[in-house]
């Protein structure tokens, strides 16, 4: 099974999902920055970069999303500069698939290059929503933790608190050509698939 679920098929977690959870945790606890005193969740933007880079690892993109073989991911930030600035100190000198990571950070995606993810941080409801829908017919994995964000057609919203919660728009995904992988959609709470949010523990 690739990028969904049949209708009224609920995920159930298997080695795969688990191996992908353990794969960001381990990124996480590999850090300097991260003790097991602390814990991950109290250094909430490097969490937010481990799951971004897990996302570039196991998402996969049309090959026209990208200039060439060689050309980096570029990741936007949309409204929150200090988010920016501690993703590209802790995603500098590291790659996913032979591919560096380029951040960008703006009010607006027209300011933005092409990029492959897109963090939307807009604190205005309204601009969040412009900016939605300008990204919605491209290539882009829009990711943030707005309640609304994913009617309004954001694909990922993430959610820190106590502990990581994730939901996944399938079909604004499958609607630009991303493949969402089971691993990822088994570790969701919510997946919105044929117009149907479904909960899925």
């Amino acid at each position: 099974m690739k990028g969904g679920l049949r209708p009224g098929q609920r995920a159930t977690p298997f080695r795969g999902a688990k191996a992908w959870l353990m794969g960001t945790l381990l990124w996480l606890l590999s850090g300097t920055s991260v003790t097991a005193q602390t814990g991950p969740l109290e250094n909430p933007n490097r969490v937010k970069a481990a799951f971004l880079r897990n996302f570039a690892h196991y998402v996969q993109w049309p090959a026209t999303a990208f200039e060439n073989a060689a050309s980096p991911w570029h990741i936007g930030v949309l409204g929150d500069a200090s988010f920016a600035e501690s993703l590209a100190k802790t995603l500098g000198g590291r790659s996913e698939h032979q591919r560096a990571f380029a951040i960008h950070v703006a009010d607006s995606p027209q300011a933005l290059p092409h990029c492959q993810i897109i963090v939307i941080a807009l604190g205005d409801a309204n601009k969040r929503r412009a900016a939605l829908r300008e990204l919605k017919d491209k290539p882009v994995l829009t990711v943030g933790d707005a309640t609304e964000i994913l009617s309004e057609g954001g694909i990922i919203r993430f959610q820190l608190s106590d502990r990581v919660q994730m939901s996944v728009n399938l079909d604004q995904a499958r609607a630009v050509s991303l493949n969402i992988p089971t691993q990822m959609l088994e570790v969701s709470t919510e997946v919105l698939e044929h117009g149907v949010l479904r909960r899925m523990h």
